[in-house]
């Protein structure tokens, strides 16, 4: 797929090549010199782009939105914030325990916290967390998560490059350079829904195991979930380990369930990192649980240093204020969901009527597609789908105004504002982006 006369868009693109490496601020939003997007607004679900094409977004910036861009009840809050308090003081206020107590209201897994401004860094004020309270080192890891951009989790199983046929496992390897071989000394990686993998490192350095980290449906991977059982061994060996279980619910936290993933599972972890839908677009972040592991945070001689100058500004706790006081007490969830579902549906007729075989993941609010005949139970199984024309499917979905990661390890996300959509319109043109990318692999 390459850009219709774009002339708005190829001329911002020049320009920002002058400014930026690859021309964007964010490697991954350079889709080459064709196909790269620039938006001039966005409302609800939908974004405009500087060529003035409107799309339905299904990607809703990695999942941020979950009440609709410009959510007039979040943005109102955050001006009044802004005009009558200010931005940031550098001290506490009033906002700081406010927050919290929402979540703890909707998560009984936390008991104290403290915010960050990006998954990342919530992450990275976890495992530190972890490491501190256990006075451990190592951190397990599953493939096909994704913790943030900082060295240590920056080692990754190379499935890409992987030959499933004649390879036992993924190589491992950095994402890129400048990422020093140091920093995945302690670092263990394991397949998802894999027991013996996860016995097999326990039993081989389990005395330097600090925390396994896991999201439980893999937001970078086409929502492919734990399984029950999975999930409560995770529970179970850290428990008889004295390691701590961390959930990375960055995607997942406030999306798919009032409570996140571990209200879906029923099992609760020590530390949880939550950003995204806390602040439905609003830069803001946390990380909190047990309120004795938390409170190794202190200025004790072992104690663990966590802060930050942008930590907890007025901007980012005015704005997870409203969407959580919202999404707490009204029925968002039950609009969001049935959208996705209804969208699923729709989907799945078009690709039947076509002869592809496919299979959903993950809950409504976040599902993957996978063009396949099983559900891939880990990353390596993702590797066994039709990933290829699934990517041709998206580009075609993009083209005629239907945005969404062309990448399958991408889930749909869905918001309030999806509860409009004109669901045959949508079925009209997947049906069109479906034959065209079956005539165009021919």
């Amino acid at each position: 797929m390459s850009q219709i006369n774009k002339p708005a868009t190829n001329a911002l693109l020049k320009q920002a090549h002058n400014n930026m490496p690859l021309g964007v601020a964010d490697s991954y939003r350079y889709w080459g010199e064709d196909n790269t997007v620039f938006v001039k607004s966005s409302l609800g679900c939908t974004i405009t782009d500087a060529d003035d094409q409107q799309f339905i977004d299904f990607r809703l910036a990695y999942g941020p939105i979950i009440l609709g861009y410009r959510d007039s009840r979040v943005d109102q809050e955050v001006v009044a914030a802004i005009t009558e308090r200010g931005t940031i003081s550098g001290f506490s206020t009033d906002l700081d325990s406010q927050v919290v107590e929402l979540i703890k209201l909707m998560c009984p897994n936390i008991e104290k916290m403290r915010f960050a401004n990006s998954g990342t860094e919530a992450v990275i004020g976890a495992v530190r967390t972890a490491r501190g309270f256990s006075g451990r080192n190592k951190i397990v890891v599953v493939e096909g998560g994704f913790h943030g951009l900082y060295d240590e989790m920056m080692w990754k199983s190379d499935v890409d490059n992987w030959d499933n046929t004649t390879e036992a496992a993924p190589k491992i390897a950095s994402f890129g350079g400048g990422i020093p071989e140091a920093s995945r000394e302690h670092l263990e990686t394991v397949p998802l829904n894999d027991f013996a993998a996860i016995d097999e490192v326990f039993a081989r350095v389990g005395e330097d195991i600090a925390a396994i980290v896991i999201e439980p449906i893999l937001g970078n991977c086409g929502s492919i979930a734990s399984s029950q059982e999975y999930m409560q061994k995770l529970r179970d060996i850290c428990d008889a380990n004295g390691s701590l279980l961390i959930m990375d619910e960055v995607k997942t936290g406030f999306r798919v369930a009032k409570g996140g993933a571990q209200a879906l599972y029923g099992i609760h972890a020590d530390l949880t990192t939550y950003a995204k839908a806390m602040g439905n677009g609003y830069p803001v972040a946390a990380f909190g649980g047990r309120a004795d592991v938390m409170d190794v945070i202190s200025f004790n001689k072992k104690g663990v240093t966590h802060g930050g100058t942008y930590t907890a500004n007025m901007i980012a706790l005015s704005a997870a204020k409203a969407t959580l006081t919202i999404l707490n007490e009204s029925d968002a969830y039950d609009s969001i969901n049935k959208a996705g579902a209804d969208i699923q549906q729709v989907l799945s007729r078009v690709f039947s009527k076509h002869g592809i075989e496919h299979k959903f993941a993950g809950p409504d609010a976040m599902f993957g597609i996978h063009f396949g005949s099983q559900v891939p139970q880990n990353y390596r199984d993702w590797k066994q789908t039709d990933s290829e024309l699934y990517t041709e499917f998206a580009m075609n979905l993009i083209q005629s105004g239907i945005m969404l990661e062309p990448d399958s390890r991408e889930p749909w996300f869905i918001c309030e504002a999806h509860k409009d959509i004109d669901l045959a319109k949508l079925e009209q043109i997947a049906d069109a982006a479906m034959e065209k990318a079956i005539a165009e692999r021919s």
